[in-house]
């Protein structure tokens, strides 16, 4: 069981932070296919962070992190060949309202993915094995 960490300085810096190579907010994950390209491009550039529950533009929205976990596994090691290895760290974040007495407190989910010292490939839905990279705020294929 994963316990929530609160570290509101730790939040509020990430939240200054720009998307990049080795940084990627997602709101959640509703593909298992794209995550998994985005875990395997980090493992083979420099490594890095995805943090879910965190939309673009930088609105803390939240998450099931147990929903988020089970899809995170399922594409780092069925889709990922060979599978990535990937460690989580959970925040929560308190949110106040002017409307509100009591804070929201809404779950942040980072998936820690370590530079690998071997290729990682995407099996694709037809059973391709695909190589991507990460270059700047943007996961590519590569030949």
């Amino acid at each position: 069981m994963l316990h929530p960490k609160k570290d509101e300085e730790f939040v509020v810096a990430l939240l200054q932070r720009e998307e990049g190579e080795t940084l990627d907010f997602k709101q959640s994950i509703t593909n298992i296919e794209k995550i998994a390209k985005t875990i395997t491009a980090f493992a083979n550039t420099a490594g890095g962070q995805i943090v879910i529950g965190i939309s673009d533009n930088k609105q803390v929205l939240g998450i099931d992190e147990y929903e988020e976990m089970y899809m995170i596994d399922k594409a780092a090691n069925e889709l990922c060949q060979p599978p990535v290895t990937i460690e989580y760290e959970l925040f929560t974040y308190q949110e106040f309202s002017d409307k509100d007495i009591d804070p929201e407190e809404k779950n942040i989910l980072i998936v820690n993915i370590k530079k690998s010292s071997k290729l990682h490939y995407l099996k694709n839905n037809n059973g391709q094995l695909l190589l991507y990279r990460r270059v700047k705020d943007k996961t590519l294929p590569q030949n």
